[in-house]
């Protein structure tokens, strides 16, 4: 019998663009990853009128279930991006999903001239954490009771230097 992470790890992961047929899917995901998920109208929204947002989808080539198993979403404006929603689907977590969508997020970023890129996490959601401090995010404030659901704080972590973030990671 085949151990079920051979099986993930053969899995061919596609990033790209999302669009309004991804909604049902991402909100689905949205739901299962989030306390506070956003509703479709608001993913349809940032889809068709906000133009500083950009929002990619990762897909697998599975036939037995949905296609779309993460997302990443960012905010662009002037010379910031600002990491608005990152999610993976429970049953592909810990895969390598979340850190190829982040990175697809800061390499457009970069093209689109960002210099710094911003979030906000939970401080106890230390997976995530852990994913931002290897991209080289650090943490510079906390917002306290930041989360309405159980007034958790938020940690805003900040990664500098976007450019040269990106010239690491082309090099490497």
């Amino acid at each position: 019998m085949m151990d079920i992470t051979q099986v993930f790890e053969r899995i061919s992961i596609h990033i790209r663009p999302m669009c309004s047929l991804d909604v049902e899917r991402v909100v689905q995901i949205d739901r299962l990853s989030f306390s506070l998920p956003w509703s479709e109208r608001t993913y349809r929204l940032e889809l068709t009128e906000n133009s500083a947002a950009h929002l990619f989808v990762a897909e697998v080539d599975d036939q037995l279930k949905q296609p779309i198993v993460g997302y990443v979403g960012f905010w662009f404006l002037v010379d910031e991006a600002h990491i608005s929603t990152l999610a993976v689907h429970p049953e592909y977590r810990v895969r390598g999903i979340g850190r190829r969508l982040l990175e697809e997020a800061l390499i457009e970023a970069s093209r689109l001239g960002a210099d710094l890129v911003t979030l906000e996490v939970r401080e106890s959601n230390e997976g995530p954490i852990d994913l931002y401090e290897k991209f080289g995010f650090q943490v510079k404030a906390r917002k306290a009771r930041y989360y309405r659901d159980n007034h958790e704080d938020a940690l805003l972590m900040i990664l500098k230097d976007l450019p040269g973030w990106r010239e690491k990671c082309l090099e490497g």
